[in-house]
């Protein structure tokens, strides 16, 4: 059996091959021009569909360019690590292109990427999604039904690299029978592709992708004032033993970003359970998590503050440091 994963299987050989982003990678996206011109800058892919190592497009032959270092989950090296990482930056003996689905403004340390240009990925349109679900059928000789092609691309939501996944499982599990039958391609229904996607949501890894997942959807969730389905991530992740000091930072994050000044308490009630967890510890401070997670997903919303910030951010990046003017400086007397 091959364990190579799916996604590197059928990893594009040039950006003509790449599905999708074409905002990025078409014929005048910035990441075309930088490998037309054979010159690579710095740069931090972020998004749903941000690509790993596995999935980005060989890079073409660039005998004078400095070394290029890919870093998968960029936001999960420390600040000391992405520390080291600035001088080597900073002089031109690296070229670093990471990777991430957390706010990169977040995640990686202002120093770094301030020599870092910035590029969103988008979820997949429904074409582009169909087309990778295609790919990855073909290579691994399974076929799936109408429904069951359907359900993949609902469970996807978007994102490529969940439906290689499921349908890289989905090849594993069917060696047997694909043995057994001798010859053309397994065809898999609705029935056994929920089932297999369930196995898939039992794996809760605390490093690994349904991790990401997890803690993504109930982010969204409190962001949608959705207090059921917040709970019930919130309950999937204690229940997997998640760090509880991981979930209380999210939301000492999230009563900041989201809540903001249409409730400025949320930032209060939001550090006093990151405390209560790193006090009490499990099994209790799931109740302080719980009591948490009502309190912010009932709250109003408001992104002025997080929107503002980014604005001027905007401007520093657009314009430099302009002038201070005279009657803001400071005036020392004698």
């Amino acid at each position: 059996m091959n364990s190579q994963p799916l996604a590197d299987l059928i990893r594009p050989q040039s950006l003509d091959d790449f599905i999708g982003q074409p905002h990025l990678v078409g014929p005048n996206g910035p990441i075309r021009k930088m490998i037309d011109n054979k010159q690579i800058f710095s740069m931090v892919f972020w998004g749903p569909n941000s690509p790993n190592s596995p999935n980005f497009p060989n890079l073409p032959n660039l005998p004078n360019h400095p070394k290029i270092l890919f870093l998968d989950e960029i936001h999960r090296f420390n600040k000391a690590q992405q520390d080291y990482l600035l001088p080597f930056v900073e002089r031109g003996i690296l070229t670093l292109i990471g990777a991430t689905t957390e706010n990169p403004s977040f995640e990686v340390i202002s120093p770094l990427l301030s020599r870092c240009r910035t590029y969103v990925f988008n979820e997949l349109s429904e074409k582009d999604l169909t087309e990778i679900i295609s790919r990855g059928l073909t290579t691994v000789k399974l076929s799936l039904t109408k429904d069951a092609e359907e359900t993949l691309a609902g469970y996807a939501n978007g994102d490529g690299r969940t439906a290689l996944n499921i349908i890289d499982l989905a090849g594993k599990l069917s060696l047997r029978g694909r043995a057994q039958r001798g010859r053309g391609n397994l065809i898999i229904d609705k029935t056994q592709l929920l089932q297999i996607i369930q196995d898939k949501l039992l794996r809760y890894d605390t490093a690994g992708e349904e991790h990401y997942n997890t803690i993504s959807a109930f982010i969204k969730s409190m962001r949608a004032s959705n207090v059921n389905a917040a709970l019930y991530y919130l309950a999937r992740m204690v229940e997997a033993g998640e760090d509880p000091l991981f979930i209380a930072r999210r939301m000492v994050i999230f009563a900041s970003e989201d809540i903001g000044m249409a409730q400025p308490t949320a930032l209060v009630v939001a550090n006093e359970i990151f405390r209560a967890c790193e006090t009490i510890g499990y099994p209790e401070c799931a109740i302080n998590l719980a009591h948490g997670v009502v309190y912010l997903a009932s709250a109003k919303k408001n992104r002025s503050s997080y929107n503002a910030y980014f604005a001027a951010l905007g401007d520093v990046k657009q314009h430099g440091n302009l002038p201070i003017p005279l009657n803001l400086r400071n005036a020392p007397t004698k």
